[in-house]
């Protein structure tokens, strides 16, 4: 039976990944693994609709902002970082702290990005090497219009580095035709693994990239992943089980088709705001750009996230996630992706009603 985990991340389980995790190790230089991942990496090109490389790391999906720095940017780079929530300011942090020159857009949270955006501000520092974007923004639920941005980016020769952690395998998305150079996700979220493993899909531009960079680098080396990754190996030990996990999961996206698991996430992502908002709760997100994925909720005033979530799950079963930053204790975050249908969603609407109503 599948909990009322309403997380937006880590989000549940299937039986089937979990019982694909109970395979046997195997040697992991030796053929039977190498044709297994082999067969993994091209599942997972096929699901980002990519001929380009998609690498997988031991990791959450925080790593894939420092794989992007330190594989394709140098050491007192410029960038410009579009800041609209909690994980794009991460994005911002992580090049911080490894030596970029960030320069910072910030818009309110809840509103979306637009094209407009990317071209004043690359107006204004005609040295950035890259734009950073948030795909989905997980702490306010919205979805941002990469294609539109991208293609910005593309025009003045800017490399566009995509955090996808939450959109990934929910929501649509075409890494080839978008013209991106970087795209990262996380296992625990639409992918419906377990936490653990850091999805990166690699184009032509950032490989270009990855040749000029200065930074010192080991574990998050993109380079030998790729070279070693067409004869089915990694460059350190790869977390067999959660790979495991992954194929299983990837393998139950593709059996339902890509095409039907976007429409599935729109359609809970519709139900979702339609519930919260029939009893007269505001959404966090800018109408138009809402995540089919994630829903974020104003409270009413007086009334303590903390507490919500306590109700919610002590009465009702039920879990979902807070605000973060400034919106930490006013505003609740209710998960819809992966492993999720209708009948969840309306489980969860009724328990929201019932606290909140």
């Amino acid at each position: 039976m599948k909990s009322n985990f309403r997380l937006p991340g880590p989000t549940p389980i299937p039986p089937k990944v979990y019982a694909a995790m109970q395979g046997e190790m195997l040697p992991h230089r030796g053929e039977e693994f190498s044709c297994f991942y082999r067969g993994m990496l091209e599942r997972l090109r096929r699901i980002h609709r990519t001929e380009s490389d998609v690498l997988v790391w031991p990791g959450s999906g925080s790593a894939g902002w420092e794989i992007a720095i330190t594989n394709f940017l140098s050491p007192r780079d410029e960038v410009v970082a579009l800041v609209a929530g909690a994980f794009g300011e991460r994005f911002a942090f992580v090049a911080d702290r490894l030596g970029i020159l960030v320069n910072r857009v910030n818009l309110p949270w809840g509103s979306a990005l637009r094209p407009q955006i990317v071209t004043t501000a690359l107006d204004a520092h005609p040295n950035a090497k890259a734009v950073f974007l948030t795909h989905n923004e997980t702490s306010t639920g919205v979805t941002h219009p990469i294609p539109d941005l991208a293609a910005v980016a593309r025009e003045r020769g800017v490399l566009t580095f995509v955090d996808g952690v939450s959109s990934v395998a929910g929501l649509p998305l075409d890494f080839d035709a978008w013209d991106v150079d970087y795209l990262f996700s996380g296992s625990q979220k639409a992918w419906m693994s377990p936490p653990g493993v850091t999805i990166a899909a690699i184009g032509p531009r950032a490989w270009e990239a990855y040749e000029r960079s200065t930074f010192p680098k080991f574990f998050w080396d993109a380079g030998p992943m790729r070279d070693l990754s067409g004869a089915g190996h990694t460059s350190t030990t790869p977390p067999i089980s959660l790979d495991y996990a992954l194929d299983a999961a990837a393998q139950m996206i593709e059996e339902e088709g890509l095409d039907t698991v976007w429409a599935r996430h729109a359609a809970l992502g519709t139900q979702t705001r339609a519930g919260v908002e029939a009893i007269g709760l505001e959404l966090v997100a800018e109408p138009g750009f809402e995540s089919n994925t994630v829903t974020a909720v104003h409270l009413p005033d007086g009334r303590s996230a903390k507490s919500v979530i306590a109700q919610l799950h002590g009465e009702h079963g039920v879990t979902v996630a807070g605000g973060q930053a400034h919106l930490a204790d006013k505003i609740i975050r209710i998960g819809h992706m992966g492993w999720v249908d209708a009948d969840d969603m309306e489980v969860c609407l009724t328990a929201v009603k019932s606290v909140l109503g």
